[in-house]
């Protein structure tokens, strides 16, 4: 794919992606506008999350649960937190989508129970959390009430029951509004669909044989991001909630200020004392314990007011207001030290300033607030304490925790998805593809090596990053690996043919010694290939017979006489029977042909099959079937398959020549000699398969058949 095409294609990816996104989130508040306009105690805003399952899977499904909440949140803040909710439901959709899109009924039916309860159920216990261990108020709370007055089961099950009863019924409703849509979609919209790359990646990797002991990029991947992001996170969800909670301590440190300020510009300082002495009797006194009481009911964070005289005797009281069912004590009795005070004692007896105190006591969790109240003398007469009720604080850092980790966790699962898709996209399938193609390639061929590079190129990786750099390394150094490869086999195929041709020279050197020989090694190496491919042919010898095999035993026929070069030419080219002496003279040649090819052996010095082909042909060529032959008088299989197939090719080719003691036989005579010797001189497979191919052995004899 050229360049210019592929980014056509990823722009029609990214824009098909874009696409579903938009039109399945405007599905889902389009649902919810339509349920408001009915007025109907539902929610229908999972049309769209439901439909983009079954069109793409993963990526166009999550990202259009979490941002309609975050699009709903506009109008109503509250929904922001409920997309973990519809995350949730997005990754079951996915689970469920191709067995609802062949409209599997019973799948069908426990997706919408599986909706419904992630819906009803979990939401509801995330709803319990956001309000502060309470479910509110609205119509799922009065359907529970209904619910446990019939049967009881307590607040909090009949409030879960209720809600998820009502999202049974929404969640079946907007199942089949999205099936019906799907259904109506052109074919050609979802097959262009389909072969999007973001279509049904898998988020969650099968288990893979070859990946049972490691750990696959798309896990490490996934790993990296939801570590880092699970600590940045964490960190800012811990650092958010000691801001709220010192932010919410420092509101109630204000709150209790105030309360004080307010009471202190009423309060007389120079009358503490007759306050303490005639308690009510006093003249204003019930004005001041009026203004506590008021301040005590007005806010529901103030537990408690009250006017105290710290002295070595103990708490003495000044003013006290009944509160949450705690009864005043009376004007001028004198108190044990509560733990605030016998805390600051010191101070209190000193008149100075008391920093706020945080105390949980069978009071309850207060916060307590002091300030020193001082008489036109500048004397310190008695303290105002305002102890604010801390529980609220409580329930509000659950609800805000709860709002925190639901709005992280469906912002998690999203970032998890798109980076699974990009490390998919950018770095996994490239180099699986890579992997893949030098995985199938191969270099013993030109069309194996010509595919192998066409596969490459075909590739056309473009990430614009060091996957596309290593790509192109690579691609590159598989072209000059193969320009290498055929330059090495260029040259080994020219040092073969110089080896072939040195061999011919010294083979015709020393045949033309000979006078009567002619062309006797070429004609030899001839008919050795003739028998050799028949028996191949055949499937004779199969365990020894290969194309490599051969090749090799071809292109050393020739130097199966080499040792005729240590024989006189007087014996060479007698004209007459050779007397006995003379007979082990040219006999010799076959030893004498062994002891030359072990020298090159032993000059190349290592093993080679070639050479070793040649010393069993130039040692044993004139060995016998029956063991009568010599040097060494083996016989059968003892003897190697090329020097029997030679002794074929070699008796032959002499019957059919000139030589100085006779005349040459006619080719039916030799084939008929060659018969007759089979099971004795000749091995009778070998010469069956010589005389089978005797269409190719006349073609070969005429061709050399002296005029």
């Amino acid at each position: 794919m050229s360049p210019n095409l592929r980014s056509k294609s990823s722009w029609k990816s990214i824009a098909s992606l874009i696409g579903v996104i938009v039109v399945c989130i405007l599905l889902n508040i389009l649902g919810t506008k339509l349920n408001g306009v009915l007025g109907l105690p539902l929610f229908i805003d999972n049309i769209g999350t439901i439909l983009s399952a079954m069109l793409g899977g993963y990526i166009p499904c999550i990202t259009v649960g979490f941002f309609t909440n975050i699009i709903d949140s506009f109008a109503d803040s509250f929904t922001i937190y409920y997309c973990i909710i519809s995350v949730l439901i997005a990754v079951a959709a996915v689970s469920f989508a191709e067995k609802m899109r062949r409209l599997k009924i019973p799948y069908i039916l426990l997706g919408i129970v599986t909706f419904a309860f992630l819906g009803g159920v979990v939401g509801g216990l995330l709803t319990w959390f956001i309000n502060g261990l309470n479910f509110g108020e609205g119509y799922a709370v009065d359907m529970a009430a209904r619910i446990n007055s019939v049967v009881p089961m307590g607040y909090f099950l009949s409030n879960l029951l209720s809600v998820f009863l009502i999202d049974l019924v929404d969640k079946a409703i907007v199942t089949v509004i999205a099936l019906v849509i799907y259904k109506l979609l052109p074919s050609p919209l979802l097959d262009f669909l389909h072969t999007r790359d973001w279509y049904y990646l898998t988020v969650f990797e099968q288990s893979n044989k070859h990946n049972r002991k490691r750990l696959s990029l798309r896990w490490k991947t996934t790993l990296v991001v939801a570590i880092s992001t699970t600590l940045v996170a964490s960190a800012a969800i811990g650092i958010s909630i000691l801001q709220y909670h010192n932010s919410t301590i420092a509101e109630f440190e204000e709150d209790g200020h105030h309360a004080i300020h307010v009471i202190a510009e009423k309060l007389n300082a120079d009358r503490i004392d007759e306050y303490t002495e005639k308690g009510r009797t006093a003249e204003g006194y019930d004005d001041i314990e009026e203004l506590l009481t008021t301040i005590v009911k007005a806010s529901p964070d103030i537990k408690f007011a009250y006017i105290y005289s710290v002295k070595e005797d103990g708490t003495h009281v000044v003013f006290d207001v009944d509160s949450a069912g705690v009864k005043a004590d009376e004007p001028g009795e004198v108190i044990r030290y509560d733990k605030s005070i016998e805390k600051y004692k010191d101070r209190f007896l000193a008149g100075e300033s008391i920093p706020t105190d945080i105390t949980d006591d069978e009071y309850g969790w207060l916060l307590s607030v002091y300030e020193p109240v001082k008489n036109s003398a500048g004397q310190v007469k008695c303290y105002i304490g305002i102890d604010m009720e801390m529980s609220r604080l409580r329930s509000d850092e659950i609800a805000f925790l709860a709002k925190i980790i639901s709005l992280f966790l469906g912002f998690l699962i999203l970032i998890r998805t798109y980076a699974v898709w990009l490390a998919e996209r950018h770095i996994v399938k490239p180099i699986n593809a890579i992997a893949h193609v030098s995985r199938h390639s191969s270099y013993d061929t030109p069309e194996a090596r010509e595919k192998w590079i066409s596969m490459l190129d075909a590739l056309d990786i473009r990430t614009g990053d060091e996957i596309e750099t290593l790509y192109e390394d690579y691609k590159r150094a598989a072209h000059h690996t193969v320009l290498y490869i055929e330059e090495i086999q260029h040259k080994s195929e020219q040092l073969t043919k110089l080896q072939n041709g040195l061999i011919m020279v010294l083979a015709d050197m020393v045949e033309s010694r000979d006078q009567c020989t002619g062309d006797h090694v070429f004609k030899t190496a001839a008919y050795t290939e003739i028998i050799l491919c028949q028996m191949l042919k055949e499937g004779i010898y199969s365990d020894q017979l290969t194309e490599e095999y051969i090749a090799e035993v071809v292109n050393s026929a020739p130097l199966h006489d080499v040792g005729k070069v240590t024989v006189s030419d007087v014996i060479l080219n007698k004209p007459g029977r050779l007397t006995d002496e003379e007979f082990r003279i040219m006999q010799s040649h076959t030893v004498e042909g062994g002891k030359i090819i072990d020298k090159a052996m032993a000059i190349v010095d290592e093993d080679s099959d070639y050479l070793t082909e040649a010393k069993n042909l130039a040692l044993y060529h004139h060995e016998k079937w029956n063991g009568k032959g010599y040097p060494t008088g083996l016989k059968g299989e003892e003897i190697p398959l090329s020097a029997r197939v030679m002794a074929v090719a070699d008796v032959f080719d002499a019957l059919v020549s000139r030589r100085s003691y006779k005349e040459p036989f006619t080719i039916e005579k030799a084939l008929s000699i060659i018969r007759e010797d089979a099971g004795t001189h000749f091995d009778p497979l070998v010469a069956q398969a010589f005389l089978d191919a005797e269409d190719e052995v006349r073609r070969v004899a005429k061709l050399n058949l002296e005029p």
